[in-house]
């Protein structure tokens, strides 16, 4: 299988700027190291009608191409149950009925961040287990073996983590992305992975999970967010920062893709033009505030 790298965004909507700057970085990183790129769309449960066509204009209006067929997590659910299913049986996953709220209510470990689950499913005896059964459905959590697990990363060097007993599968049956983006990867040779530096918290879960499954875990890079002007993280609210709203202030795609390559230090014209210059070592660390055009 080629080594590849991709861009998986869930369809829920258009995308804007920021999320359009990571799908070239993402080209950019896979195809200045030879690799295959791929398409992965995450529609496990925010998917919009009509959303991933829009995505997928979008991507190649800016020249983010990519090779092969795209690939839906929606396709893929009988491989994430057996995948489970062998953490089942080798008895690294159990039942929990907590609430949100109930996890946010209860005493954590010392120094695990807000919202680390406790542990308070893990050990039910088996009356307590019948009596949770029968007042609501389960999720299934891992049974970590783990507290921390250190993952390197081309731009933030070693990270360190937590790992609690994630979710695997929620109690709607909808498979968890920790999950799901372990097993995805691994289908599809997927050896680098780059996306959001706010998503760099997770990472220690999912690459834990790939060794309990015996998949290689991957290069990351996780790369710096684009925020607005007040440093919070960009969002649709922003005003005009998708292809179609700066469209219809007179900003073409080519104009978006030309700042985007301006703000990663980058010269302007085509990715393959870009692509002579890239350097991750030469890449800004910090976010690119979103002013407009």
């Amino acid at each position: 299988m080629t080594p590849a790298g991709r861009f998986a965004p869930s369809p829920s909507g258009e995308l804007h700027v920021g999320n359009l700057r990571t799908a070239m970085l993402a080209w950019l990183f896979a195809r200045s190291a030879g690799r295959d790129f791929l398409l992965r769309v995450e529609d496990l449960d925010r998917a919009r009608a009509g959303a991933e066509a829009e995505q997928l204009r979008d991507l190649e209006a800016l020249g983010v191409t990519w090779d092969g067929a795209v690939v839906r997590q929606t396709d893929r659910g009988a491989v994430y149950a057996e995948t489970i299913g062998r953490l089942s049986a080798a008895g690294l996953t159990y039942e929990c009925f907590c609430t949100r709220r109930e996890i946010q209510e209860a005493p954590s470990a010392p120094h695990a961040p807000q919202g680390a689950y406790p542990g308070s499913c893990r050990d039910l005896d088996p009356a307590e287990l019948e009596f949770k059964r029968s007042t609501r459905p389960a999720a299934i959590r891992l049974r970590a073996e783990v507290t921390e697990y250190t993952v390197r990363d081309v731009l933030h060097g070693d990270f360190t983590g937590v790992v609690d007993d994630f979710v695997l599968r929620r109690n709607d049956g909808v498979t968890a992305y920790n999950l799901a983006v372990v097993v995805d990867d691994a289908a599809q040779g997927i050896d680098q992975v780059v996306r959001g530096d706010d998503l760099l918290p997770s990472t220690p879960r999912q690459a834990y999970l790939a060794s309990l499954l015996n998949i290689p875990v991957p290069e990351y890079a996780h790369v710096p967010l684009v925020v607005n002007s007040d440093g919070a993280r960009l969002a649709k609210r922003d005003g005009a920062v998708t292809l179609a709203d700066l469209a219809r202030a007179g900003v073409s795609a080519v104009d978006v893709r030309d700042l985007i390559l301006h703000s990663l230090g980058l010269p302007a014209g085509t990715l393959e033009h870009a692509l002579a210059a890239f350097r991750p070592a030469s890449l800004p660390r910090g976010p690119w505030v979103w002013t407009g055009p």
